[in-house]
């Protein structure tokens, strides 16, 4: 094993700046997977995340010389604050090239300890290399992400806490992998002090440069990464790490996008930590782990080595997390159109909680629903759903996979009404909970034909209903009379003009 490390590790001078984080227990995980799970927190360091722990220990021991000259580093965003806020304790100037996809709130992190920020290209590779050039033209020390032996001990000494924190025998610990400075560093330290505790590296599908280097025992050139794990997109893991990975890295598991979101709604419902996307990679990893090896009964140890997400991401984040759960799925339900069949569509589902549910009126026969119902069984519960729906002579068509789906036509499902009768729009609120939507469509009765229905669950504590009616000229005094003796708090939006400009009839 690396003894190098060992030493380098014990006498890194990471406190200065860094905290001892905590090991903390994830109670609902521990619970659900039938282990002991234990969450790192690295993102309670003062930068969010572990890098200011590598970034530290390298620029801490340069010399008088290289301190004068000042350093330039490449980042997709947390090597970048730890550079900087390093360089800022120790007064040395700092330039940070950052791709210019990178997260605002990471960019905006940066710049709050004073380092100068350049965006550059399109990917950390072509940032990497914009600040290797300037590091040449400019005199400026560069300070590797990961490929560097001070980055990588720094890292270590997480393992350092962990083995102080918790004595007890650990099965395993799970380490995302972007670059490879955070799994050789925590790998050397544990491979050297508890060598029978497995070290299992977590990657994103999109970015498995280790998996496919270590595979093809080289490193590999990754030609397309994915970067919605902004935190590990890295196309080619260091050499350093590469060798070290070779020794210390037990297994290497995967994770894809859907599981990496409901990772990081696991970690804010037993920690409440709001973690990035590669923050919450080890737990993503960690339980397709579990599921694949049937492990049960061992401590595991997940680390969140990062919080630095921008919260216009979280959105999409809550969206996905409840596919990879099995906790929601969608349905594109045929029925037939004519008046009641709502109502009649909400009592085959029961006391189901339905999540989304968006129509509008295409055809004089048959309706086309999209409906979303939250699942408290399993993946297996969509089946019986399918088959409940095919008893009652519904066509249907589980949309539950279809990434197109999930991402673009449940927000597309609409059009203009093919109809001379008049339509109507309103608005609607009622108090959310169980059977919410089957009370309101009880309410809105068989009289009035439906043709346009939009309905999302936003967990808050009123649903809302857009609503379109064909409602006759002769007939409109009689439904404003139904309108005000429904009970439900209702506005017009017939004349709004974003109705009018994508869902109206079209204008001759």
């Amino acid at each position: 094993m690396p003894t190098k490390y060992l030493k380098m590790i014990l006498n890194s001078p990471v406190y200065d700046v860094a905290q001892e984080t905590p090991l903390e227990a994830a109670p609902k995980l521990s619970d659900r997977l039938k282990n002991n799970i234990l969450i790192k927190r690295e993102d309670l360091q003062s930068v969010f995340s572990f890098k200011i722990r590598g970034a530290y220990n390298k620029i801490a021991q340069l010399s008088p010389s290289e301190k004068k000259q000042g350093v330039i580093a490449a980042s997709a965003g947390n090597h970048a604050q730890g550079v900087a806020l390093a360089a800022a304790k120790l007064e040395i100037s700092a330039t940070i090239v950052m791709p210019e996809t990178t997260p605002d709130i990471k960019i905006e992190g940066v710049k709050r300890f004073g380092a100068k920020v350049i965006l550059f290209g399109d990917d950390f590779s072509t940032a990497f290399a914009k600040a290797q050039e300037l590091s040449v033209q400019k005199s400026l020390v560069f300070i590797p992400p990961f490929d560097d032996p001070l980055v990588i001990a720094g890292q270590g000494t997480i393992a350092l806490e962990l083995l102080r924190q918790y004595t007890k025998d650990i099965y395993a610990i799970f380490i995302p992998i972007g670059g490879g400075g955070l799994i050789s560093g925590i790998g050397a330290y544990i491979k050297t002090v508890r060598p029978e505790i497995k070290i299992i590296g977590v990657e994103s599908d999109e970015s498995a440069s280790m998996y496919a280097s270590l595979q093809r025992g080289r490193r590999v050139n990754l030609k397309n990464v994915g970067i919605f794990a902004d935190g590990v997109a890295v196309a080619q893991v260091g050499k350093e790490p590469f060798r070290l990975a070779k020794k210390v890295i037990d297994e290497i598991v995967l994770a894809d996008v859907d599981q990496i979101c409901a990772a990081v709604k696991d970690l804010f419902e037993d920690t409440r930590a709001v973690a990035e996307p590669s923050g919450a990679l080890s737990v993503a990893g960690m339980k397709n782990y579990i599921d694949e090896k049937k492990i049960s009964g061992k401590t595991l140890v997940a680390i969140n080595c990062g919080a630095n997400v921008s919260f216009d991401r979280l959105r999409h984040i809550s969206e996905r997390a409840n596919y990879s759960e099995a906790r929601e799925a969608l349905f594109a339900v045929t029925i037939p159109e004519k008046k009641g069949s709502f109502l009649q569509f909400c009592k085959v589902l029961g006391k189901r909680s339905i999540t989304e549910f968006n129509y509008r009126y295409s055809s004089s026969k048959e309706a086309y629903i999209f409906v979303g119902l939250a699942l408290t069984k399993g993946r297996q519960e969509r089946s019986e759903i399918s088959k409940i729906f095919i008893k009652h002579n519904y066509e249907v068509d589980d949309l539950t996979d279809n990434d197109m789906a999930k991402l673009h036509i449940r927000h597309m499902v609409g059009g203009h009404l093919n109809s001379e009768e008049g339509e109507r729009i309103y608005r609607f609120e009622f108090p959310e909970r169980p059977g919410a939507l089957l009370n309101f469509l009880t309410r809105m009765g068989q009289k009035w034909n439906i043709t346009l229905f939009h309905y999302r669950n936003h967990g808050s504590a009123f649903g809302r209903v857009l609503c379109g009616f064909q409602v006759s000229d002769e007939l409109r005094p009689i439904f404003s009379q139904f309108l005000e003796n429904q009970g439900y708090f209702y506005s017009e939006e017939t004349t709004n003009r974003a109705y009018n400009k994508f869902l109206n009839k079209l204008q001759t």
